[in-house]
């Protein structure tokens, strides 16, 4: 997806020059009708939304699709963040129920072809992988069954516990554990051919 780079950030108000930008004032000043600021929130979280739909939906093309789609969620409901949380926490979260939302109605599975496999790699422990090892393991995650995909990259990779990704699917905790416990043996047998 091509991603025009994000600008040097610059506080919105207030701070010294090289601060971090107050997420939730850039946000508030966005949902009271601010396009740049909406652009700034854009710029600074594009890449996060789009690799996090990239992994639950396996496809570029549905990722590009499935990141618009987040965003325009966010800004309709912009109001809604009150900033108890950090903004990119709330977009994380927006961002995967707007992809699970629409893999679970849509009912589309399609095989993954994304290029992101460092993000996959860097957050599985124990050794690092050599090139070709880790082709092999972007195939092994693509061949996974959807229910284990999904469970997989919401545990291993974006940290969610399994309370949490059983609210979210719709299933036990004890079905999110047995849908990674089977997703960890096909890529461990996989991985062993």
């Amino acid at each position: 997806m091509p991603v025009a780079l994000p600008e040097p950030e610059t506080p919105p108000a207030t701070g010294t020059a090289d601060a971090a930008p107050d997420w939730a004032q850039v946000a508030a000043l966005a949902a009271a009708g601010d396009r740049r600021a909406f652009e700034r929130l854009y710029r600074a979280h594009v890449d996060r939304v789009y690799a996090l739909c990239a992994r639950l939906a396996g496809d570029r093309v549905l990722a590009e699709e499935l990141t618009q789609d987040v965003f325009v969620r966010a800004w309709e409901k912009l109001a809604l963040f009150k900033g108890e949380s950090a903004f990119g926490t709330w977009l994380h979260r927006l961002a995967v129920n707007v992809a699970l939302n629409h893999l679970k109605t849509d009912g589309r599975h399609r095989r993954r072809t994304v290029d992101d496999a460092d993000d996959v790699v860097a957050a599985l422990p124990g050794r690092p992988l050599a090139p070709g090892d880790l082709m092999d393991l972007e195939h092994a995650v693509a061949k996974l069954p959807p229910g284990a995909r999904t469970v997989f990259v919401l545990h291993d990779v974006e940290g969610y516990r399994h309370e949490e990704i059983a609210e979210r699917l719709g299933i036990t905790s004890g079905g999110s554990k047995a849908q990674l416990h089977r997703a960890r043996l096909l890529l461990r047998q996989s991985l062993q051919r």
